[in-house]
């Protein structure tokens, strides 16, 4: 009878775990479709939204952008240089370039980005908005008829998505430029094998791949920490906080992401 009511208990927990995981992922699903119907939305553009929008977009992107940029600019230096002269040492100098374009800004910078802005940005406005609906800042809005989602959430979601994508275009730019100077330095008598080089990589396919992954990296990173402040989830779960819980799902879309690109890239 002991093991019977034992093992009835455990399947107890686990339906309900189960349960509460469903409920979590309807959860985010659900915040990030009423996010893009509120960003296709002109009525979420109000002027008094259009300046809160505005003050978070600077706020994410313009203190990180240019300490990003020159990290970037020196890792592709000293990537650049090591693949050099490691491909020269085996006789395949050849496709050294390609190898750095590949792995540099391909996959490298576009989840080091998303990775970046989600410690200094969004986790941040994440612990914001848990503070807002803790000290009952959130149910005073609602009271008040301000819906919470449009007027603290919406600006910090396509804040930190802006955001990333910037930080990605431009790092990927910059990388690009600088690893043509490591190999052929300032002259332009490799600029014609270096663009066929770059057009042999990013094919149609490849191109639509590094597009699409860095989108989903950027709304994985903008939307999972706002979902976990917003409903709390701390119900799941008395043992980790909805933060901690928030972050691990996080890693583990991002994780999802990358593993889909790299089947659409390589297989």
């Amino acid at each position: 009878m002991a093991s019977k009511g034992y093992a009835q208990s455990r399947l107890t927990q686990t339906g309900r775990a189960a349960q509460l995981w469903v409920i979590e992922w309807w959860r985010l699903v659900h915040l990030g479709a009423l996010i893009l119907v509120l960003t296709l939305s002109p009525s979420s553009y109000s002027p008094q939204s259009r300046a809160i929008l505005a003050r978070h977009i600077y706020l994410n992107t313009a203190p990180i952008l240019l300490w990003f940029t020159v990290l970037c600019a020196l890792v592709t230096v000293v990537l650049t240089r090591i693949v050099l002269v490691t491909a020269l040492s085996y006789g395949l100098s050849q496709y050294a370039l390609q190898v750095v374009i590949r792995v540099l800004v391909l996959e490298l910078i576009p989840l080091t980005a998303a990775l970046f802005v989600a410690l200094r940005c969004t986790i941040p406005d994440g612990a914001e908005l848990t503070a807002m609906q803790a000290s009952g800042e959130l149910d005073e809005m609602r009271r008040q008829g301000i819906e919470p989602v449009r007027r603290e959430v919406l600006p910090r979601v396509v804040a930190g998505m802006f955001s990333g994508i910037t930080l990605a275009a431009l790092s990927c730019v910059v990388a690009l430029v600088v690893a043509y100077i490591a190999t052929y330095g300032f002259a332009l008598s490799g600029l014609a094998a270096y663009t066929r080089l770059f057009g042999q990589v990013f094919s149609p396919a490849v191109t639509l791949i590094f597009v699409l992954k860095t989108l989903f990296f950027c709304l994985a990173v903008s939307l999972i920490p706002m979902a976990s402040a917003l409903y709390g989830m701390s119900e799941a779960s008395v043992r980790t906080s909805a933060e901690m819980r928030g972050l691990v799902r996080m890693f583990a879309v991002i994780l999802l992401i990358e593993v889909a690109s790299l089947v659409g890239n390589y297989y």
